[in-house]
C-alpha cells in the first residue's frame, strides 16, 4: 500500500473535519436555502456599512436598513402570517440573527431587540387589537421597536423595578426611568413594563406584580437621553405623570412572566449572534492566515452550531429548559470573546488598529456577555435550575 504523504493526510483530515461539522448534518434543505439567502442579503446590503456604523455610532443615513430588512421578510420570522409575518419559529430566527451578526454585530443587536424583544413579545403577550395595530408596521420595517425593561438600579433583577403604574379612572399614571433601552432613541413602538405598588405576588415574599404597556413614542416619551455604546444606540427614557389608557395594557399582567419569557427566548437569539461573530472571525477576520492555521489557533466551531440550534428547535417544540437557554448564550458569547481576543493576538499590532476589523469584532462579541443578562446571571440561572432538578 502506498504511504500517504503528510500534505495528503492533512488535506484528508481537514476534509473529514469539514464534513463532520457541515451544516448539512444540522439543517434541512429549506433551512439551508433560507440561511444562504439571508447570508447573501446581509453581505450585500449590511456588511458594507459595518465599519462606518462602528465609527459613527449611527445607522447609515443614505439607506434605510430597517425597511430593507422588512422588505426581505426578516422582522416577522416568529410572527403569524395574519399579521404579515412568516410564522417560521426560533430556529429560523436564529439563522437570520447569525447571518446578520456575521455582517455587522451592531445591526444584529438592534435587529434582535426589534424582532425578538419587541415583535415577539407582542406576539406572545399582546391583545389581538394591539397586534393588528402595531405588528404590520413593525414587521414591514416602517417602525422600529424596543423593550424598555432595565432601570438604573434594576437590570436582571427585575423584581427591584421602581417604575410604577398607579390606577386611575380609565387607565394608569406612570412614572419612572428606563435605562439601557436598545433602539430606545429611535423606536416608534415600545413594550414597557411597570410595577403595581399596591400589589404583591403570590410568593409570599413581597415580590411586586406588574403590568406591561404597548405604547407609541409620542404617548410616553417626555425625555430621551441617548447613550452610545461601542456601536449601538441605547436610551434612557424618562416618564413623569404620563397617562395611558387601558387599551395599551397587555393581557398578561405579571411582569415576572414577561421577563422570564424574554430571558428564555432572547438568550437563544443572542447566542446565534455570538456564533455569527465567531464564524466571521474564522472566515475573514484574520487575513494572511490559512483556514488550517485559523482552526488550529482559534479552535473548531462545530459544537456551538449544534448547541445553538438544538436549543432553538426545543423552543419551537415547546420544550423550554431555562438552563439550556442560559447555557447556550454563556458558551457562545464567551467563546466569541475568546476567539476575538486570540485573533487580535495572532495579528499582533495589526489586530489592535482600526484598519483591521478585529477591534470592532471584540467590542461586538463582549457585549453579548453583558446584554440579555450578564454571564454571572446566566451561571446563576444554570445553578438554580440544576438545584431545582436535583
Amino acid at each position: 500500500m502506498q504511504r500517504l504523504s503528510f500534505s495528503t493526510a492533512r488535506f484528508l483530515f481537514h476534509k473529514e473535519r469539514r464534513r463532520l461539522f457541515s451544516t448539512s448534518l444540522i439543517f434541512d434543505d429549506t433551512q439551508r436555502q433560507f440561511k444562504e439567502s439571508v447570508s447573501q442579503f446581509a453581505q450585500d446590503i449590511i456588511a458594507p456599512h459595518a465599519a462606518n456604523i462602528d465609527a459613527t455610532n449611527h445607522f447609515p443615513q443614505d439607506v434605510n436598513l430597517w425597511k430593507l430588512m422588512g422588505d426581505f421578510n426578516l422582522h416577522g420570522i416568529t410572527a403569524p402570517e395574519e399579521y404579515g409575518g412568516l410564522g417560521l419559529g426560533y430556529a429560523y430566527h436564529c439563522l437570520a440573527m447569525e447571518e446578520i451578526s456575521r455582517a455587522s454585530g451592531s445591526v444584529a443587536l438592534s435587529y434582535g431587540a426589534h424582532s425578538n424583544l419587541c415583535i415577539n413579545q407582542l406576539v406572545r403577550h399582546g391583545t389581538h387589537s394591539q397586534k393588528q395595530k402595531y405588528l404590520p408596521k413593525l414587521i414591514s420595517g416602517e417602525h422600529v421597536g424596543a423593550l424598555a425593561m432595565s432601570e438604573p438600579n434594576a437590570g436582571s433583577d427585575v423584581v427591584s423595578m421602581k417604575c410604577k403604574a398607579d390606577r386611575v379612572d380609565g387607565g394608569y399614571i406612570i412614572n419612572g426611568n428606563k435605562m439601557w433601552c436598545t433602539n430606545g432613541p429611535i423606536a416608534q413602538t415600545l413594550v414597557v413594563p411597570y410595577g403595581f405598588p399596591e400589589l404583591k405576588g403570590p410568593t409570599g415574599g413581597g415580590v411586586p406584580q406588574g403590568v406591561a404597556f404597548v405604547v407609541g413614542r409620542d404617548n410616553i416619551l417626555q425625555k430621551v437621553v441617548v447613550f452610545f455604546g461601542a456601536f449601538v444606540e441605547w436610551g434612557r427614557l424618562h416618564m413623569a405623570d404620563v397617562f395611558l389608557d387601558v387599551r395599551r395594557l397587555t393581557p398578561r399582567n405579571n411582569v415576572i412572566s414577561l421577563w422570564d419569557r424574554k430571558v428564555v427566548y432572547s438568550k437563544t437569539d443572542v447566542a446565534a449572534g455570538s456564533k455569527g461573530i465567531t464564524a466571521f472571525i474564522i472566515e475573514k477576520g484574520m487575513p494572511g492566515f490559512s483556514t488550517a492555521q485559523k482552526l488550529s489557533k482559534l479552535g473548531m466551531r462545530g459544537s456551538d452550531t449544534s448547541y445553538v440550534y438544538s436549543v432553538a428547535r426545543d423552543c419551537d417544540n415547546g420544550k423550554i429548559d431555562r438552563k439550556d437557554c442560559a447555557g447556550v448564550i454563556l458558551f457562545a458569547a464567551e467563546k466569541a470573546t475568546q476567539v476575538a481576543l486570540q485573533a487580535i493576538q495572532c495579528l499582533g499590532g495589526n489586530g489592535y488598529v482600526n484598519e483591521y476589523s478585529t477591534g470592532r469584532l471584540l467590542r461586538d462579541a463582549k457585549l453579548y456577555e453583558i446584554g440579555a443578562g450578564t454571564s454571572e446571571i446566566r451561571r446563576m440561572i444554570i445553578g438554580r435550575e440544576l438545584f431545582r432538578q436535583a
